[in-house]
């Protein structure tokens, strides 16, 4: 994560030596708690009609006009360890400038809570901007009962992937995106593996179709994080860094968020950094078929039929149905050496987001109690998915007139189904594979979570594979 935000959340208390106690309270609760302090603050208190609600923050002065504490309200929470991350991120940024710690303690996995949603209420892109006017914001002593490690660790995936993701294409092509993997190779020892040209076009043929009307080459990532005798998982991000529609091309309100197209690669490599800090014991892949969909005289066409790294040959329907191809190619990559579990994250679908919204990604499997337990864990983490079947009914709704299988259906319905049911085709044990289809971005502006990249599913993701894998 960057230094910055970092620095807002004090290690040691000898580095905060006149911090501010910061008392949590509740709606049920503040009643009883307002009887149990100083006349002069219950006056002042009272005075603000200060009521506990949810985001609403207030310094306490002493006596002699000095702030001596403040109060963060947490709405209609039973306790104060109920708070989720959300709860914490507007407190960053809404207490005045100063070192603050927590007055009373909480449990070790609401401290962590509360540490981590401070971090992400930090977070800010500044790379574009030539004065940060925010320097002076409040800084908070990291409960003792939090898990530090993992606080930093989860913050600072989250701030690599959303700095991804709001990064634009001009500066973020696939040979971008490379370098981005390469750096977390040499941070965590991986071994790095990047196709290109020729070698691309012969054993990854839908990623060289995909990216061939770009003047920015397209290459297949390969990283690899190896771990003897421990479980093999594969993550699979779709990297497309622009996405025009190709000749098919999107109207211009379409293409507005499209630097956003490669946050399944985004929040894949996120993942990826959070698992190795956190040292899981998975040996691990990940798979990022790196390209931009343009438009010039080389781009694929409406009706070319390509062929599949699988062999299956693929009848373009439609070349703004690109994310599905190169994935099928890099799933196929995946399926190598039979690992125990393959999740592929894309911005696949807008369809997706019509059936669920932009803060609910969908999620899919043939294992209908690992979506179960992913979508658990996903709302213990305040990560939220959303399971979506993969209907066998629709299935032959891809069959082509003169190849094994069209990219697009003929109909308009049931669009993320059936980006789903496409990508498994090419997937051979599907009770061992998940497809998240996520939006990677913030429509509306909240505390922790601005206008901008989002990285969705990477704390879900993470706990599914540590409770299941280690």
């Amino acid at each position: 994560m960057n230094t910055d935000a970092l620095s807002r959340l004090i290690q040691s208390p000898q580095d905060a030596p006149a911090a501010l106690p910061l008392h949590l309270l509740t709606e049920r609760g503040y009643a009883a708690w307002l009887a149990t302090q100083h006349a002069h603050s219950g006056a002042w208190l009272r005075s603000q009609n200060f009521q506990a609600e949810r985001g609403r923050v207030l310094s306490v002065p002493g006596a002699g006009g000095q702030p001596v504490a403040a109060v963060a309200g947490l709405g209609n929470l039973a306790a104060a360890e109920d708070l989720d991350i959300w709860h914490a991120a507007a407190l960053a940024e809404r207490l005045p400038p100063g070192d603050y710690r927590l007055a009373e303690e909480l449990p070790a996995a609401a401290a962590t809570r509360l540490a981590l949603g401070w971090l992400l209420g930090c977070y800010r892109f500044a790379r574009y901007r030539s004065a940060d006017a925010n320097t002076a914001r409040a800084r908070l002593l990291a409960p003792e009962s939090a898990d530090l490690a993992y606080v930093l660790a989860a913050a600072d995936a989250t701030a690599l992937a959303r700095d991804l993701i709001n990064t634009p294409a001009n500066d973020l092509g696939p040979e971008e995106l490379t370098v981005a993997a390469a750096a977390l190779a040499a941070q965590w020892d991986g071994k790095l593996r990047v196709v290109e040209g020729e070698a691309l076009a012969q054993d990854y043929p839908l990623i060289e179709a995909v990216g061939r009307g770009s003047s920015r080459p397209p290459r297949f990532i390969d990283l690899h994080f190896e771990r003897a005798d421990s479980p093999r998982v594969v993550l699979v991000g779709k990297g497309v860094c622009f996405d025009s529609g190709g000749l098919d091309i999107k109207p211009a309100a379409g293409m507005l968020l499209m630097k956003k197209d490669m946050g399944g690669a985004a929040c894949a490599l996120a993942l990826a950094q959070l698992l190795r800090a956190m040292d899981a014991p998975v040996d691990l892949r990940v798979l990022v078929p790196a390209v931009e969909n343009s438009v010039d005289a080389n781009s694929f066409r409406p009706g070319d039929i390509c062929r599949s790294r699988k062999g299956l040959q693929v009848e373009i329907g439609n070349t703004d149905a690109e994310g599905r191809l190169v994935l099928a190619d890099a799933l196929t990559e995946a399926e190598a050496g039979e690992p125990d579990l393959v999740i592929d994250l894309a911005t696949l679908t807008g369809a997706a987001r019509v059936a669920l919204g932009a803060e609910l990604p969908a999620i899919f499997s043939g294992d209908a109690e690992l979506l179960a337990e992913l979508q658990t864990l996903g709302a213990a983490e305040c990560d939220p998915l959303w399971p979506l079947p993969l209907w066998d009914g629709y299935d032959d709704e891809l069959t082509s007139r003169v190849a094994d299988l069209n990219n697009v259906t003929s109909g308009g319905m049931a669009g993320a189904i059936i980006g789903a049911l496409f990508l498994r085709r090419f997937v051979s044990r599907p009770e061992r594979w998940i497809h998240v289809d996520l939006y990677a971005w913030n429509a509306r502006d909240r505390p922790g979570r601005p206008v901008g990249a989002e990285a969705q599913a990477v704390r879900a993701l993470y706990a599914l594979i540590r409770q299941r894998l280690g």
